[in-house]
């Protein structure tokens, strides 16, 4: 049996080697290591299989979402409400531009962003919502953006997580994860489930004016070179990640699929275990399993981790921290029974190995484990 992996990133070059070998020696053949001709021709290949009218690539998920925030013209003291329970980035470019961070509770079953707590948090200074596709399907976004539409707010998709996940609208209408809000945002991290060698990310959108000024901000504010129309920032993805990820677009629901296969056989192997709860299916949605993450209840969490560590099979949790408690976050008054579905979260949740490479051999090995280990604590 293969080493057991949370993201097998070896198996997949083994898959598809020959393909990123001749991308990459395209590009050093060519030398045009920025801006090359590879950088459009993703960003076009990408709008087609999003369904989206404008792909601005970048340079990282972090840089993406700062590049919609300054897009839009948020002032510092607007407020900015997003989930407590997500990877730092989101809140982290809020705060750099000044702007207010209001956090709230996600739901307990989908890890997303609680519409409920988003409506308790609105205020007269409230601009903009910044919903999380968490683990890898979609928040409620069609009751976000009524929220959006009746208060006057911009909406702002993290979908890091979420690359090819659908959104399905009461009416029957799909959406791709990113497409729905004024700009959607996401990271090409290698982990992700469209990920590259490096660093690089890209944003979405289908207003034209949106389009021109993001581009714009992303290279130093130049709509025409050496004329500066905005103030910007230098943030680009390099020709070779584009060329990379061109090859691995064209798999990309292959491997969605495999991910889903996988799940499906973790839930069925949990189905009778009453001491794990296992992820929810928003029926709004479908799941990308980027993360496959079970909740382990009576406080068991860290000593199924370390037993599964025992075993050399891999687990990560995420998040292990609320975000309110972080020290650059913590606000005077704050504690842990402001948020008690992320505080709960953040003790009971566990991720498991999930890729599209997963082995037989290695599901079986890993929830027979776990089951044996439930068996022998009970």
């Amino acid at each position: 049996m293969r080493d057991i992996q949370m993201v097998d990133l070896r198996a997949q070059y083994d898959r598809i080697g020959p393909e990123i070998d001749s991308a990459i020696k395209s590009v050093l053949e060519s030398t045009a290591f920025i801006k090359g001709p590879e950088v459009k021709l993703f960003e076009e290949e990408l709008q087609k299989y999003m369904g989206v009218r404008h792909v601005i690539s970048c340079a990282n998920g972090t840089d993406a979402l700062q590049l919609a925030i300054m897009a839009l013209g948020l002032k510092p003291g607007d407020e900015v409400i997003t989930t407590n329970f997500t990877f730092i980035a989101t809140v982290e470019v809020v705060a750099l531009l000044g702007l207010k961070l209001v956090l709230v509770d996600p739901e307990p079953g989908t890890f997303n962003i609680s519409v409920d707590a988003v409506r308790r948090a609105l205020s007269p200074k409230t601009k903009a919502i910044v919903p999380v596709h968490l683990f890898g399907q979609c928040a409620d976004m069609e009751k976000i953006m009524a929220i959006a539409k009746e208060h006057d707010l911009f909406v702002i998709e993290d979908a890091a997580q979420a690359t090819g996940a659908d959104y399905i609208f009461s009416d029957g209408s799909v959406k791709k994860a990113g497409t729905i809000g004024h700009i959607g945002t996401t990271s090409f991290f290698p982990s992700k489930n469209l990920g590259c060698y490096g660093d690089g990310g890209a944003l979405y959108t289908n207003n034209e004016i949106l389009a021109m000024k993001l581009r714009s901000i992303a290279n130093h504010g130049m709509k025409e070179r050496y004329h500066y129309s905005d103030i910007g920032v230098n943030s680009r993805l390099d020709t070779l990640q584009a060329a990379i990820l061109r090859v691995k677009l064209k798999y990309l629901s292959g491997f969605n699929a495999a991910r889903k296969n996988a799940a499906e056989f973790y839930d069925e192997a949990f189905a009778g275990c009453l001491s794990l709860i296992l992820p929810e299916r928003a029926a709004y949605s479908t799941h990308i399993f980027h993360q496959y993450t079970l909740r382990v209840r009576n406080g068991k969490r860290d000593e199924l981790k370390k037993y599964l560590e025992s075993l050399k099979i891999p687990a990560m949790i995420y998040y292990p921290g609320p975000l309110h408690l972080q020290e650059a976050y913590r606000k005077p008054g704050y504690d842990e029974t402001d948020f008690p579905v992320t505080t709960a979260l953040c003790k009971e949740v566990l991720s498991l190995p999930m890729h599209p490479e997963m082995e037989q051999e290695q599901l079986d090995f890993i929830t027979s484990s776990i089951i044996k280990f439930f068996d022998k604590t009970a």
